[in-house]
């Protein structure tokens, strides 16, 4: 799977890290619809984090459709409520 961290550019992910992933989604979804700023920063650094460390930076010259797109780390709550899907920001 490639992501995209809007700002940072591109990585690919092992399907094994999106369980993981999805975990952290699972959280930052519950903090969004309660509001809960403090974890919704929390989280949403975790997440951030963790596809950092897992994924393999593509190449700035690499044009790979992201199948995944996550928000800057200073991102609004609004912002990543906009973005969220029924599911969270990880689909699946």
């Amino acid at each position: 799977m490639i992501a995209r961290i809007m700002g940072e550019g591109q990585v690919r992910l092992a399907q094994a890290d999106l369980a993981r992933l999805n975990e952290l989604d699972t959280k930052l979804l519950a903090a969004v619809e309660a509001g809960d700023e403090e974890s919704f920063r929390r989280t949403l650094g975790a997440l951030l984090d963790e596809v950092r460390s897992r994924g393999v930076p593509l190449p700035d010259d690499a044009l790979e459709p992201s199948e995944l797109i996550l928000p800057t780390a200073d991102a609004t709550l609004d912002e990543v409520k906009a973005m969220l899907k029924d599911d969270g920001l990880i689909p699946g």
